[in-house]
Order: structure tokens, then C-alpha cells, then sequence
């Protein structure tokens, strides 16, 4: 999806990143995660330390015994990178949220790669 204001960057079913194109209100080496109601603008440390929240919660052990089976099941909390935010998500969300960073931070790497490749090739 390209709009005239954002360039995306990675999309699920549960949400999309993007980051703006050039304004002058904005941060252009932010990332913009948009997942349900919630909107968060992440710096790539932000987002690495995001991964590694959602990666510890998908460890912990589940406090119900059907917790990966039912998707209204919101028992898992996820801390953010904002200290005052957390959210609380089931087993399907967490394991859609851990995609959608994931996807987002590995894309973000691979246009990296391509895009040094390109400066290195002229």
C-alpha cells in the first residue's frame, strides 16, 4: 500500500507500520505501528526493545489452561517501550504483534542492505 504520505513498510491482519514521507512535523527515523485502536511511534531501538518484550511474554507460562486456544482470553500483559503504556493481549494478538515488529524490523534491515548496495554499486 502506498499513499500519498506514508511509504509502508510491513502489514498483517493484525496491523500495519509505515513511516511518513518528508513533513516537517515528523521524525523520519521513526516508525509508525498502527494495530487496532492503538497507534505507537518507534525509534529502532524502540522497536528492538518492543521484540524482546513480546518474545519474553510469549515465554511466560499461560495463567489459564486454555489461554492459546481462546482468542477472547486477553491474559497476557505486554509491557511497551513507553514505561506508562501496557497492554493486555491473548496468545493470538501477542503472537500477531510478535510478527508484525518482526516483519517491520526485518524489512526495515533488508532496505538497509539494498539500499547501501545501491550507493556501493555507483
Amino acid at each position: 500500500m502506498e499513499d500519498k504520505d506514508i511509504i509502508t513498510i510491513y502489514n498483517n491482519s493484525f496491523g500495519i507500520s509505515f513511516k511518513w514521507k518528508r513533513t516537517e512535523s515528523k521524525d523520519l527515523n521513526k516508525v509508525q505501528l498502527v494495530f487496532e485502536n492503538t497507534g505507537f511511534y518507534l525509534n529502532h531501538n524502540q522497536l528492538i526493545s518492543f521484540l524482546k518484550n513480546i518474545t519474553d511474554a510469549l515465554k511466560r507460562p499461560s495463567i489459564c489452561n486454555d489461554c492459546k486456544n481462546n482468542s477472547s482470553c486477553k491474559s497476557i500483559l505486554l509491557e511497551t517501550p513507553v514505561a506508562q503504556v501496557s497492554f493486555a493481549m491473548s496468545y493470538k494478538e501477542l503472537n500477531d504483534m510478535y510478527d508484525l515488529v518482526n516483519g517491520t524490523l526485518f524489512q526495515l534491515g533488508l532496505n538497509n542492505i539494498l539500499q547501501k548496495n545501491t550507493i556501493n554499486k555507483y
